[in-house]
């Protein structure tokens, strides 16, 4: 795991140099803490970086760039290939020669001998950048679920720049940070951007999931292929008894593939039913290291039900509590870890635990993320058993999902999920799905993870977003996984047939709720704190009109507008509006940059 950095250039005069490239580098040195390199190629204009977080081969075998020498080729990789080993064996019977015990080597390899259709046999998360000397040509690549960030951008003099996160540009010449309108009306009304390509700084773009970006110098602009795509309309009739066989089955590879480290590895436990079966799932390979977190002060405390898994699968188990005073006191320097904007909480909280796991030597955690998305976790799913009519159907799922009663952007919301029910032949529960797993996915939840485990040095891996679990999810009809009062069912039934969980967690729902929202109301010093900063008249929100609902909330106790307004939940949106004034304060992005 790592941070990766360069530029490519039509014009060498205007090559991101050595000057430059270590600037982007030193912005992102948090991702990888244990080592950097660098391969410049002035003559060409290209230059690539790396910021290394040692996992697998700790020794300088697996620093980068990594430089083929048989053809030139060099690459720079963030992120996991899970079945390297099977890969470098297939590989070595090909004639492919090692140096070392690294996965990126592996990676390397396969793309001299396979080319870019090696992407077909990778298991893993991933972004990277590959410099093909013999095309003058440069490839940026993301994993299928999006679950590595990557972003890019092309200057006016056809320079094109790349990193792990958008912080890295904000040092180099010729950038001025502008706050995107349309990805900034995203993040009021829904949390986050769910384009697929935009970020909230006008000009900067992210790569795509499972999307291959090639840059030939002769050609104007960038080309762009789609390897992978999401094929929910793909379902498989089989045997229920034969599919929670099957998955069980993937899982087991899955996870034990995962737990591949030269360093010590944990996994977060809420007692929640995703991570209680990758505990118990995990506690079959190796002594386990549970670690749990709980929140002072609220109703939203999973901690029991951690306890109990931790027990059940007879795991090493440690608690953290997050109390209010830890979130206020670290916001501010939290928010540097977003980059992109995005209103999850989480990202915060998850922080200090990752922070934690540091602190007690854990350099790798698997997490439950995704499974809720690809399995029909949320109760949303139930929304696709309704036969009301599309467009008042459309409409009810967007005010769920923006958490008002109407905006300017349901129009955005409608065509997007008409574009995903017409790839589904009309089935509404694959359309949420399809949503869920494209838009909420790779550009909210997952960069909670990412961004909030990277913040520390710590590397988050997510075994529910690997590729065969999720092909898997994909052929599953929603018929198996939800009906009228429950959600993951073939996950349930799996886990109840192999005895990897006891009933009272197997039947637990989802406990749901933003833990800030509620400190926003309930907590006086939060409160306080959260009205300074918004109702500054000198920062956004005052420059977006919002002084007067905000004042409201705040001073005059009201808990939103009531119909025809569509700002219904206050308190969400005192939420957004924080993270924005934060945010926009630590990259120095004033309103006048609108």
């Amino acid at each position: 795991m790592c941070a990766i950095a360069g530029s490519v250039s039509v014009n060498t005069a205007t090559a991101n140099g050595l000057q430059g490239l270590n600037a982007m580098l030193n912005a992102m040195k948090h991702r990888g803490p244990d080592s950097s390199g660098t391969w410049v190629n002035q003559q060409g204009g290209v230059a690539l970086g790396h910021n290394r977080l040692s996992i697998l081969d700790l020794s300088s075998g697996g620093h980068q760039p990594m430089i083929n020498k048989l053809n030139g080729d060099v690459l720079v990789f963030n992120g996991e290939i899970y079945n390297f080993l099977e890969l470098r064996k297939t590989l070595e019977e090909l004639g492919a020669h090692f140096r070392s015990r690294s996965d990126t080597e592996v990676l390397l390899l396969a793309l001299q001998f396979w080319g870019l259709a090696c992407l077909d046999r990778l298991q893993g998360m991933y972004a990277f950048a590959l410099w093909r000397e013999v095309d003058k040509t440069l490839y940026l690549v993301r994993d299928p679920l999006g679950i590595k960030p990557l972003y890019y951008w092309v200057d006016d003099f056809r320079q094109l720049v790349f990193a792990s996160e958008l912080k890295a540009f904000y040092p180099l010449p010729g950038f001025v940070a502008r706050i995107d309108g349309g990805a900034l009306s995203q993040f009021l009304e829904f949390g986050y951007c769910f384009d697929d390509n935009k970020t909230c700084l006008r000009g900067v773009n992210k790569l795509p999931p499972g999307t291959i970006l090639k840059y030939v110098l002769s050609d104007a602009a960038p080309q762009f292929v789609q390897y992978y795509k999401p094929r929910p309309e793909t379902e498989i009739p089989e045997d229920q008894s034969k599919r929670e066989e099957r998955l069980y089955e993937t899982l087991l590879q899955v996870v034990r593939q995962h737990l591949v480290a030269d360093v010590p590895v944990a996994l977060l436990l809420s007692g929640g039913l995703d991570s209680s079966i990758l505990a118990a799932i995990s506690a079959q390979f190796i002594p386990l290291q549970t670690i749990s977190m709980g929140f002072a002060g609220s109703a939203l405390d999973e901690r029991p039900f951690a306890r109990r898994a931790a027990s059940w699968v007879k795991s090493a188990h440690h608690e953290v509590e997050i109390s209010p005073a830890d979130v206020k006191a670290g916001l501010a320097e939290n928010v540097k870890s977003f980059d992109d904007l995005f209103s999850d909480w989480g990202t915060i909280s998850t922080r200090l635990l990752y922070a934690k796991c540091r602190e007690r030597g854990v350099k790798v955690v698997l997490v439950g993320e995704g499974s809720d998305e690809l399995f029909g976790g949320y109760p949303i799913f139930r929304e696709s058993l309704s036969r009301e009519p599309k467009e008042w159907w459309l409409f009810k799922l967007y005010r769920q999902y923006s958490g008002r009663r109407h905006g300017l952007l349901y129009p955005q919301f409608r065509a997007k999920m008409n574009e995903h029910l017409r790839s589904c032949g009309d089935n509404r529960f694959n359309a949420i799905r399809l949503f869920e797993t494209l838009q909420q996915l790779p550009n909210n939840y997952v960069m909670k993870v990412d961004k909030a485990s990277m913040a520390v040095g710590v590397e988050a891996r997510v075994p529910f977003l690997d590729r065969r679990v999720a092909d898997i999810a994909y052929q599953t009809p929603g018929g198996s996984l939800i009906s009228a009062t429950s959600e993951k069912l073939l996950l349930r039934r799996m886990a109840r047939r192999f005895n990897l969980l006891p009933p009272d967690l197997l039947e637990r729902g989802k406990l749901g709720g933003s833990i800030a929202s509620t400190w926003m109301d309930d907590d006086p010093t939060w409160r306080k704190y959260a009205e300074t900063v918004i109702l500054d008249g000198s920062g956004w929100t005052a420059k977006l009109g919002l002084s007067g609902a905000m004042r409201a909330y705040f001073v005059g106790g009201r808990s939103g507008y009531s119909f025809p307004h569509g700002l219904s939940i206050f308190r969400n949106l005192a939420w957004r509006l924080l993270i924005l004034e934060l945010w926009a304060r630590a990259f120095q992005v004033a309103p006048h940059a609108l």
